[in-house]
């Protein structure tokens, strides 16, 4: 073991991607400890009503946000690993049309208030958090950051706007802001990472040691760069689109059948489950730059590495899951308190939903890497279809933990079950049972 560990530290490619997911992995803890302190601060302040129209309104936007991203922050990683000459072209091009996503985001949500039984304050709020929207077009740079594996810069800029809404927000619980001034910090936090982000990406791009500086004038939109991208994301985009109904249709739907105070609850418990799913997360996102490497030269090690990809990330998540399920009910009294005590069964199920999380990531690296993004779409917009069909029938039969029942089961569908049935992804999923040695 210690000769294992000797060789994989002498080991430049190992070293050189455990060192960027020591950097993102840091940079959650970090999150995630703030986050303990702050967020929850704040969930105690608001209590389950007025927190729950906060978590509504985030969700609300959140239904549509995700079409601002064009379903672009793989492809670009992905194009930039293969050409690096392409930088400036990639880059310029994908920030505009991040721009332009945005402004057909705050359109879209704008009519679709319409349709909801909001009062003028909740949908203050809404439009609010949605404007947060046009800054989040800079995340441009977290991609150039990912395709050179060099994510330290983009976790500095992300630690920086942290810590100074963090401390914006405990201005406000001191004075006993109202729920409105929590929404504006959403928007103020967006705008201080796009700073961080801007400045970061000028400072290693534009230095001595750099042979091609970035010249800000060719930064454009190139029509045909954009219309090569898009033939690319275009099945991503759905694919978000249904990832991000998925995320967030329990919420919106909660607070239209059971009222404000039940998407209280129940934001409490997702709050504390993605602190635990982001680990493997962050993993797959980490290495999938290497993924793309292996993939060009040498199909067999991208299966063998894939494979231990599914093994590691399975295990990791098994070990979450079980610790978090036992941890519930503590965890959840000890950070938000005896009011948010409905919160620990919901956590406590909803706990399964990391296996399944961990699954999806690696069964995107292979999707993306192998351009079968289509894939993507297609058990999204399964899983958004499965997902609304129960949550409509399971909240009027079984309440506030319906949401977490239909959450499982159509994860299980569309992360499992569908590569079953797929032709095309025979080769996958050989690999993915595997794990549980299924042949």
């Amino acid at each position: 073991m210690i000769q294992k560990l000797k060789s994989l530290q002498n080991h430049q490619g190992f070293m050189k991607y455990f060192k960027n997911t020591s950097w993102l992995f840091g940079e959650k803890i970090l999150r995630m400890i703030v986050g303990l302190f702050v967020g929850i601060w704040v969930a105690r302040y608001l209590g389950p009503e007025q927190f729950g129209l906060f978590s509504y309104a985030q969700s609300f936007v959140g239904l549509f946000t995700v079409i601002a991203t064009l379903g672009l922050d793989g492809i670009i990683v992905r194009e930039l690993v293969k050409d690096e000459s392409r930088r400036d072209e990639l880059i310029g091009t994908a920030f505009w049309l991040k721009v332009m996503g945005a402004i057909g985001v705050l359109i879209i949500v704008a009519i679709s208030v319409n349709f909801t039984s909001n009062d003028t304050y909740t949908n203050t709020l809404v439009f609010i958090i949605a404007s947060a929207t046009i800054f989040q077009s800079f995340n441009v740079v977290d991609m150039y950051f990912q395709s050179k594996v060099m994510s330290k810069y983009v976790v500095y800029a992300n630690i920086i706007s942290l810590l100074i809404s963090s401390l914006v927000k405990i201005v406000l619980l001191l004075n006993e802001a109202p729920l409105e001034a929590f929404a504006w910090v959403i928007l103020f936090d967006s705008f201080i990472l796009a700073c961080g982000y801007i400045y970061y990406f000028f400072l290693k791009t534009n230095n001595k040691y750099n042979s091609t500086p970035i010249i800000l004038s060719n930064l454009i939109f190139r029509r045909d760069a954009a219309i090569s991208l898009l033939k690319d994301s275009w099945p991503l985009i759905f694919a978000g689109v249904a990832i991000s109904i998925n995320m967030r249709i329990d919420q919106v739907m909660l607070k239209e059948l059971l009222g404000s105070e039940s998407v209280g609850y129940y934001a409490a418990s997702v709050k504390i489950m993605e602190l635990v799913a982001f680990i493997p997360q962050m993993i797959s996102k980490s290495i999938f730059p290497s993924f793309i490497n292996t993939y060009k030269n040498n199909k067999t090690l991208f299966l063998n590495r894939l494979k231990k990809a599914y093994r590691y990330l399975f295990y990791i998540s098994v070990v979450l899951a079980v610790l978090l399920y036992l941890l519930s009910e503590y965890i959840i009294l000890f950070s938000f308190g005896e009011q948010y005590f409905q919160s620990i069964l919901l956590l406590q199920v909803y706990s399964l939903a990391i296996v399944f999380a961990s699954i999806g990531a690696v069964n995107a690296i292979y999707l993306k890497a192998t351009n079968l993004q289509s894939k993507i779409m297609n058990r999204q917009v399964l899983n958004v279809v499965l997902n609304i069909t129960l949550n409509y029938f399971f909240i009027q039969e079984f309440g506030l933990i319906g949401p977490v029942y239909a959450t499982l089961i159509a994860l299980f569908i569309s992360t499992i079950m569908y590569d079953l049935i797929d032709n095309d992804l025979k080769e996958m999923n050989k690999i993915k049972l595997a794990i549980l040695k299924i042949k």
